[in-house]
């Protein structure tokens, strides 16, 4: 199913060591999807619409035109009256879920603090506008746009202030041109949005940034999507804020003996579904490992995409068999993954020993329970970058701004010392706009 490496073994620590590179790779700013990236926001920033109606043609629709770019408001409402039954009764408690999980964590300003004599704060306020990447091409992932604008909006973005790129499905070889998901067009409607463009890839990563003749540049670009998505929001860092790299989706189980192998092998396949998705195994019994790979070819042949699953175990997907448990957390924190699933006999302790990663799940809960329902973001760092970065949270779409005030006067005192460092620095000006204060 896929290769098991034993670190104590030296040939294995060098095919650990590539895999890890391999990973790492993705979200280097020179590599290739670094590359692809910038020919097609250079394409883009130059022609304008006309390049971004050639990419869709390209990978959706041959017949793709300027005028379908944006979905009409028409479209969004009828969508969302067709939106039905318990599919709609699930949505509309999943973003009640994300809703009540992210004003929770909302900060708010702080409390001011004199320090010597100056009334010190820190205030809290939206980026805005913002613009949010919403996979379409390989699955509908509606799911997403749930977890990017609920946050964004208790954050303080208004929905007028939110856009939508989201492309119809990659068209395959002989089957005709298809639509986005009536789905994610009826939840960007309950949500209140009305800017949603059928766009995506590189191209809408750079209408994002610089603007185009019928989409508008925002301040702030957020959303998971294929590492050449990923790749290209790091390359307009700087002209427009950017979350952080969140490719392709992975998981990394650590499971002992007392796990239920069926479960774990089903969160594996639920990860390696997502065309790419990548699986990382940590265990310290191999019988473990054997009860698990066993469990996911007995489960394969019922996944309708059986195909993609295998090519993601097959390429993407290893177990490490470590030494024990304190070994296992290292690998763990080693790969820095999306999700982290600790299917261990006392996950609450296991957890005070890993430091990295996107999302934990404890014992037995499913990771497609932070996918669709729980309340956190399942907008996550990949590819090792959860090593120094978060999901996305209501806290991504706010900047803090600390504030400073002597509403006494500054003291003579403080006045001295402030121009004393200034001077020592050669800066006479700002000694002398202290002292003008005297």
């Amino acid at each position: 199913m896929f290769p098991i490496y034993d670190p104590t073994i030296e040939d294995d620590r060098a095919g650990l060591q590539q895999r890890l590179e391999s990973l790492r790779a993705a979200a280097d700013p020179e590599g290739k999807w670094a590359t692809l990236a910038a020919d097609l926001i250079r394409d883009t920033r130059q022609r304008g619409d006309s390049a971004i109606v050639e990419h869709m043609q390209q990978f959706t629709d041959p017949d793709f035109s300027a005028d379908r770019m944006r979905v009409t408001q028409e479209e969004l409402a009828e969508a969302d009256k067709r939106l039905t039954g318990e599919l709609r009764e699930a949505i509309e408690q999943a973003i009640s879920n994300v809703y009540a999980y992210q004003k929770h964590i909302k900060p708010g300003d702080a409390e001011t603090v004199w320090i010597a004599e100056a009334e010190l704060g820190l205030r809290w306020t939206p980026i805005t506008p913002v613009g949010l990447m919403v996979p379409g091409g390989s699955a509908v992932l509606f799911s997403s746009l749930i977890m990017l604008a609920v946050p964004a909006m208790v954050a303080g973005v208004k929905p007028e202030d939110i856009t939508v790129m989201t492309p119809p499905p990659y068209r395959k070889e002989g089957e005709p041109a298809k639509d986005i998901s009536p789905i994610t067009l009826a939840v960007a409607h309950m949500l209140g949005l009305s800017k949603v463009y059928r766009v995506g890839g590189p191209p809408a990563v750079a209408a994002l940034a610089y603007g185009t003749g019928t989409i508008k540049p925002v301040n702030f670009i957020a959303g998971p999507g294929h590492p050449v998505v990923q790749a290209a929001k790091m390359r307009v860092n700087g002209v427009v804020g950017v979350d952080a790299f969140y490719g392709a989706s992975e998981i990394v189980t650590v499971a002992d003996s007392t796990c239920d192998t069926d479960a774990v092998a089903a969160d594996l396949i639920a990860q390696a579904e997502h065309d790419p998705g990548k699986c990382f195994l940590v265990a310290w019994d191999r019988a473990v490992i054997e009860k698990i790979t066993s469990a996911i070819d007995a489960q394969l042949a019922d996944r309708e995409r059986k195909d993609a699953i295998g090519a993601s175990f097959k390429d993407a997907s290893f177990a490490v068999l470590v030494q024990d448990q304190a070994d296992a957390a290292k690998w763990a924190d080693t790969f820095a993954a999306e999700h982290v699933n600790l299917a261990v006999s006392d996950p609450q302790a296991f957890l005070q020993t890993v430091q990295h990663g996107g999302e934990v799940f404890l014992g037995n809960t499913p990771v497609a329970s932070g996918d669709y329902y729980a309340g956190p973001s399942h907008t996550l760092p990949t590819d090792t970058t959860g090593r120094f970065t978060s999901g996305v949270s209501c806290y991504t779409f706010m900047k803090r701004t600390g504030t400073v005030a002597y509403p006494n006067g500054m003291p003579p005192r403080i006045i001295d010392h402030i121009a004393t460092m200034a001077e020592a620095e050669g800066l006479d000006g700002h000694a002398a706009s202290v002292r003008q204060r005297r």
